[in-house]
C-alpha cells in the first residue's frame, strides 16, 4: 500500500525515494553529514509538528502544554547529564542561531568578539565579515599558524591582549586537531572576557570522552544536534548556572518565536542513544576511520593540513596535485563520493574555486565501515584525483563505490545498552 506522501504528491515522493537511494548509494565524507536513527526520524516527523509552544515549560503563551512541557524537560535533562552541563537550552532553530544567542546573551551589539577567521577553519558566525556575527559586533579574526596550520595560542593570547574583546570564541568547522578549551577559558580570563565554545563539529567525540569537553572552562557552549552527536538537525546551549536566565531570554524571545517541538523531542531521542557504551564505540570508531584515511592518503601523496587529524575531519591541500578543490569535489561526486570543496589557511585560491577537499568520517562510521574501508576510500579518492578526466576511469570507481555501499546499509536501528535495538 501506497503511504500518504506518495498519495497526495507523488512527486515529492519520487524525489525523497530518489534522495535516499542517493544516500544509501554513496560515501558522504561531508564532516557535517550523518544517519540518524529510525526513531530520531519517526520523532521529527511526529504529530509535535502540530503544536506551538512558545515560551518555556510551565511558562508558555499558548495552551495545551501538558505534554510539551514534559518533553522540552525530559530533553533538557538528556542533555545536562550527556555533557555535565548546568543548563541547557534545546530551542535553538540551529547551530548560527545558538551562537548569535550566546552573543547576546554575554554581550551588547557593537562590543568586541573574538573568533577563528572563516578562511582558516572557522564559521561564518565567528564573527565573518559577510555573517550578522561581524556586522553587529565589531569582531576581531585570530588566523592558525602559517607554520604549523594549528591554533598558537599565545598569538591568541596577544590578539586578546591587544584588543579585549568582550567575548573569546573557540571551536571550528574545518580544523582537525584537538582544541585545548582549557587554555582558552584562561585566555579570556586574564583579559576579562567571557569564553564561548562552539562544539558543532565534535559534539559526539566531546560527550563520548575523547576530545576535551569545553563545559568547564566556557561560559556558554553551543552545537549543533546533528553532525558527530547524531540527531537531528538542530542547536543546543549549554551554560553554567549563573548565565541560564540571559541564554534562555536570548533565545526566546530574543532571537526566536516558538520552538520547533518535533526537533526537539527527536533532540530527546538523540541525547538517550548518546548516552550509551555503544555510541562511546561509535565515536572512537570515527576517529579511527579519519586516522587510517588520513595516513593513507598521505602515503599516497596528499598533502594535509597540519599533517593529520586528531578528530572526524580531514583538510586536504590539493596544490601539489595541482587541481582545485572545487574540480576534485565535482569528480569525486561523479563517483560517489561526496565531499566539499574548501579553503585550506592562507589559501591563494578563492573561496569560490579553493585549493583544498575537507572529508569526515562520521556518516561512513554510522554504517559500519572500519579502517580497512577507509584506506580503501583513500585509494578510490587517488585514483579519481589522477584520472580526473576521464569519466571512464570515475564510472568504474563509482560501481566499486556501490558495490562497497552494498556491503554496509544504512542502519535504520542503532543498537543500545539493554541488548534491543530502538524501533
Amino acid at each position: 500500500m501506497k503511504n500518504a506522501l506518495a498519495l497526495y504528491d507523488p512527486q515529492i515522493y519520487e524525489l525523497i525515494k530518489q534522495e535516499a537511494t542517493r544516500q544509501s548509494g554513496s560515501i558522504r565524507l561531508i564532516a557535517s553529514e550523518n544517519y540518524v536513527s529510525k526513531a530520531v526520524m519517526l520523532a521529527t516527523g511526529s504529530c509535535l509538528t502540530n503544536k506551538y509552544s512558545e515560551g518555556y515549560p510551565e511558562k508558555r503563551y499558548y495552551q495545551g502544554q501538558q505534554v510539551t512541557d514534559l518533553i522540552e524537560k525530559l530533553a533538557q535533562k538528556r542533555a545536562k547529564k550527556l555533557f555535565g552541563a548546568d543548563h541547557a537550552n534545546v530551542q535553538p532553530y540551529s547551530g548560527s542561531v545558538a551562537n548569535l544567542a550566546a552573543y547576546l546573551a554575554l554581550a551588547e551589539p557593537g562590543d568586541t568578539i573574538m573568533g577563528l577567521s572563516l578562511t582558516h577553519g572557522g564559521h561564518l558566525t565567528h564573527g565573518w565579515k559577510v555573517s550578522i556575527s561581524g556586522k553587529i559586533f565589531n569582531s576581531v579574526q585570530y588566523p592558525v599558524s602559517e607554520k604549523t596550520g594549528r591554533f598558537d595560542y599565545d598569538q591568541i593570547a596577544d590578539l586578546a591582549q591587544k584588543h579585549k574583546p568582550k567575548i573569546i570564541i573557540s571551536g571550528a568547522t574545518a580544523y582537525p586537531r584537538e582544541i585545548n578549551f582549557k587554555k582558552f577559558g584562561q585566555i579570556a580570563k586574564d583579559v576579562g572576557a567571557y569564553h564561548v565554545s562552539d562544539i558543532a563539529h565534535i559534539a559526539g567525540l566531546v560527550v563520548a570522552g575523547i576530545h576535551q569537553s569545553p563545559v568547564p572552562y566556557a561560559d556558554i557552549v553551543s552545537t549543533t544536534t546533528h553532525k558527530t552527536l547524531r540527531g537531528p538537525r538542530g542547536g543546543m546551549l549549554l551554560c553554567k548556572e549563573q548565565h541560564a536566565k540571559s541564554v534562555d531570554k536570548s533565545v526566546f524571545p530574543g532571537l526566536q518565536g516558538g520552538p520547533h517541538m518535533q526537533t526537539m523531542t527527536a533532540i530527546a531521542v538523540a541525547m538517550a542513544e548518546a548516552d550509551t557504551p555503544e555510541f562511546i564505540t561509535y565515536a572512537k570508531q570515527i576517529v579511527k576511520n579519519a586516522a587510517a584515511l588520513a595516513e593513507k592518503l598521505m602515503e599516497l601523496g596528499f598533502n594535509l593540513m597540519t599533517g593529520g587529524t586528531d578528530n572526524h575531519l580531514i583538510l586536504i591541500d590539493l596544490r601539489n596535485k595541482n587541481i582545485s578543490g572545487k574540480k576534485l569535489a565535482i569528480a569525486l561526486d561523479r563517483a560517489k563520493i561526496v565531499t566539499n570543496y574548501n579553503n585550506i589557511p592562507f589559501d591563494p585560491a578563492p573561496p569560490a574555486n579553493p585549493s583544498g577537499i575537507r572529508i569526515g568520517t562520521p556518516a561512513m562510521t554510522t554504517r559500519g565501515m572500519k579502517e580497512p574501508q577507509a584506506k580503501l576510500i583513500a585509494e578510490m579518492i587517488n585514483e579519481v584525483a589522477e584520472n580526473i578526466d576521464n569519466d571512464e576511469v570515475i564510472q568504474g570507481v563509482a560501481k566499486e563505490v556501490l558495490m562497497l555501499c552494498s556491503e554496509f546499509p544504512v542502519p535504520e536501528h542503532f543498537i543500545i545498552s539493554n541488548g534491543h535495538k530502538q524501533k
